[in-house]
């Protein structure tokens, strides 16, 4: 599962705020949410910007990507998007042989039923055409 930290948006329509939380990036964004870090009004003057620094630091040790606009708001704030330190047993993994590459599944043939259906399809074409 590949993190990411990114804004969902909250609020009325046409009065935006938003959530900075961090999500799985396959979920929609307004969908499940695993954390929130923080929040952003763009219509506060000014702009009003509050970031959980411990938590957002958690998630990008752990490997969490910011989306861009999220990474612009952090890097306002002054938290720097720096790649997390490896660790010991990083080094040991690194150092083994790498798996067999994977095989790709064999596609199975199509059963008798199926094809039988499609050269019938294939053959009433053949008749329309001719007609």
């Amino acid at each position: 599962m590949s993190v990411v930290i990114r804004m969902m948006r909250t609020g009325a329509k046409k009065r935006p705020s938003y959530r900075m939380v961090a999500a799985d990036s396959r979920r929609q964004r307004d969908g499940r949410f695993l954390e929130i870090l923080g929040h952003y009004n763009p219509l506060a003057q000014p702009y009003e910007l509050v970031v959980h620094k411990d938590k957002v630091e958690k998630w990008l040790t752990r490997g969490a990507q910011p989306s861009e606009q999220a990474a612009s708001l952090l890097r306002s704030l002054g938290i720097g998007m720096r790649m997390p330190t490896p660790s010991p047993a990083a080094e040991t993994t690194e150092a083994r042989p790498k798996a067999e590459a994977r095989t790709r599944r064999v596609r199975r043939a199509p059963s008798e039923r199926k094809t039988r259906r499609k050269v019938a399809r294939a053959a009433k074409k053949k008749k329309a055409a001719k007609a």
